[in-house]
């Protein structure tokens, strides 16, 4: 992801600039509306701004992949209803204060919870792991205001002049947030290996990553967390926010505790209980990821030093 704009092309530096200049504009405008009716008016947008973004073209070809049984009017709903959350968790994003006092005030419930609360008392190092589900933050939000101080991982987003402001709106959530990249997989490590929880988004497509299977295909996912849980002995517990039918509140559900085995059969069993959730509540996955590219594996280091990556 590009850091510094001034290493891309004109183009793309126009192109992101404007598209920033545009999302911040409407973020802005959406910020003078009551919470109540922005949350659901943001739904709107992306819903009807969904098929021009290319959104409905992503979903329906990842549900072609994986569910080709459903019928054209399921497909149909599903590509209003996974807009229309995606819209929602981008006004919470940035509707602070708000989105807080919702996010904390989500009942929380699950089989993982004793595990959470006794890996806090011994001072254990604990590695929540979630996915692009409901709205992932206001699980975050929540157990940090039940103590749970934990840092995150965040992947750094494309456009460089948008990413600063994105900072700053999930840092309002908690601290440290730990960028993906080398520098912040050591501070993240340092914060584990103290005893800290963290907090990582563990559904996407990952580089390096091996195929486990999702939804009945091989999806390239991470197996680092759960290499990192068996290093330092950390828990690793599954955490999802369920968005609830009035669109503005959740539900937290902590799911058991992953038993220690092997990082292929952890992560397996994180993948298998993601999409058992998501199979209640198909409409709360961000179905528009491009979660099913083709594995690649990364070049062995050769004497002069690593080969440039593929992706």
């Amino acid at each position: 992801m590009p850091v510094d704009p001034s290493t891309l092309s004109f183009g793309r530096r126009a192109s992101y600039y404007t598209s920033n200049l545009a999302l911040r504009g409407l973020i802005g405008a959406l910020g003078l509306i009551p919470y109540e009716k922005r949350v659901p008016a943001m739904g709107w947008v992306m819903r009807k701004a969904a098929p021009l973004a290319g959104f409905h073209k992503r979903i329906r070809d990842n549900l072609a992949l994986t569910c080709p049984e459903l019928p054209e009017a399921d497909v149909a709903r599903l590509c209003d209803e996974v807009s229309d959350n995606i819209g929602r968790v981008v006004a919470e994003l940035y509707a602070g204060q708000p989105f807080l006092e919702r996010a904390w005030a989500a009942p929380i419930s699950g089989p993982g919870l004793p595990a959470l609360d006794r890996a806090r008392a011994e001072g254990r190092p604990v590695i929540l792991v979630t996915g692009h589900f409901g709205n992932y933050d206001a699980a975050r939000a929540n157990l940090i205001k039940r103590g749970f101080a934990m840092g995150a991982l965040y992947r750094r987003m494309a456009n460089p002049y948008f990413n600063d402001h994105y900072v700053q709106a999930i840092e309002k959530t908690g601290k440290p947030m730990f960028e993906q990249g080398k520098r912040g997989m050591m501070e993240m490590v340092r914060h584990l290996k103290q005893g800290g929880i963290i907090a990582i988004v563990a559904d996407l497509h990952a580089h390096g990553g091996v195929n486990i299977d999702f939804f009945g295909e091989p999806a390239v996912t991470s197996i680092v967390p759960a290499e990192l849980a068996l290093k330092y002995k950390a828990a690793m517990i599954p955490v999802y926010a369920i968005r609830q039918p009035n669109g503005l509140d959740f539900e937290i559900v902590v799911q058991e505790e992953i038993a220690p085995s092997d990082p292929v059969t952890m992560t397996t069993t994180v993948c298998k209980r993601l999409e058992d959730l998501v199979r209640q509540h198909m409409g709360q996955w961000f179905w528009v990821h491009r979660r099913w590219k083709p594995y690649v594996p990364i070049p062995k280091s050769s004497p002069t030093g690593p080969k440039s990556s593929p992706d």
